[in-house]
């Protein structure tokens, strides 16, 4: 079997998807298993390093501190990596830029009172025209859930009106979308009556996607590292991290079925997926044999033994300083 390096695929990545594909609004999920010994975290970093420098937010995930086979805890270990201020600062510059507006100076002085003093404008009427402007390019832009639209208008409001009611909303809503929220009660006034669960997470995920696209980024790069749910044995010692059944391992391979699957739902997205050799392994319980509706979604039954392809979805990688060869390596036939 041969092996791709990890820089030769670092650099497909870059010039075949996030160059143009997923900036362009595509998609996609890719699985990469290092065969040697190399480093996660260093592969981590150069797919981070590479996203942000074609623009796009990056995000990771790590199966040790948290539980991917819950799509809600997975959401909001995303949602504790995003700027949320930064996102709807940059929204609503760009709307009043948009419609012929003067804006302050100093960041601090960004709010109604001193953007209607610049403008000659009263502030009760342009706080009107604000809200009809978040109501048509933020409320009717479909293509995120309809609490997401509304945890995002909270937020914009919170950026004019800094000393005002909007800033404890705006507070919960952060809290919310970190999965840090204790009472929905909390979010009544703000039009959001239920928590984000397995049930709508995913969309919450893909809305996320779409509002980083509205506010200039190419998008999101997603890193999970599933490499914990190959561990068949639990460490006696408590600060391991997680250890999982095969139960939750058939339903962490469920989540990425389904996110294989989503891809026609998402836009700006692109997902890879770290594992160990053993998800490749025939005889191990907890390999991708183990479920098949993710096995054959993402193997490559018909594949050239000495020159790998770069662009499947899955690949083994191998040290840069070594000249990829043909390995011996019982896997799925």
């Amino acid at each position: 079997m041969s092996y791709i390096t990890q820089d030769e695929w670092i650099d497909t990545i870059r010039r075949e998807y996030l160059h143009s594909f997923i900036k362009r609004g595509g998609a996609a999920v890719k699985f990469a298993v290092p065969m040697e010994d190399l480093d996660h975290r260093q592969l981590q970093n150069l797919v981070r390093k590479t996203a942000e420098e074609e623009n796009y937010l990056f995000a990771s995930v790590d199966a040790i501190s948290t539980k991917i086979h819950m799509i809600d805890k997975l959401f909001h270990t995303v949602a504790r990596q995003i700027d949320w201020d930064d996102l709807s600062r940059a929204f609503v510059k760009k709307i009043f830029v948009q419609n012929g507006y003067a804006l302050p100076m100093h960041g601090e002085d960004f709010a109604f009172s001193n953007i209607a003093a610049i403008n000659n404008r009263e502030e009760i009427f342009l706080r009107r025209e604000v809200r009809a402007w978040f109501e048509e390019r933020i409320f009717h832009d479909f293509d995120m859930s309809q609490e997401f639209r509304i945890a995002m208008i909270r937020l914009c409001l919170e950026q004019l009106d800094l000393a005002g009611p909007s800033a404890f909303l705006s507070n919960a809503v952060k809290e919310w979308l970190r999965g840090e929220l204790r009472l929905i009660s909390a979010l009544k006034d703000a039009l959001i009556f239920q928590k984000i669960a397995r049930y709508n997470a995913r969309h919450m995920l893909f809305s996320l996607v779409h509002w980083l696209k509205v506010n200039g980024k190419s998008g999101l790069v997603l890193v999970l590292d599933i490499t914990r749910y190959l561990v068949s044995r639990k460490s006696k010692n408590p600060d391991d991290g997680f250890f999982y059944s095969i139960p939750a391992l058939l339903d962490v391979y469920e989540v990425l079925r389904q996110f294989i699957d989503g891809t026609d739902e998402m836009e700006g997205c692109l997902i890879v997926v770290l594992a160990s050799k053993e998800f490749l392994d025939l005889d191990d319980r907890r390999g991708l044999r183990s479920y098949e509706a993710l096995q054959f979604r993402i193997w490559d039954e018909v594949r050239d033994r000495q020159r790998p392809n770069p662009l499947a979805s899955l690949v083994r990688l191998a040290n840069n300083n070594k000249e990829p060869g043909y390995k011996v390596f019982r896997e799925v036939q």
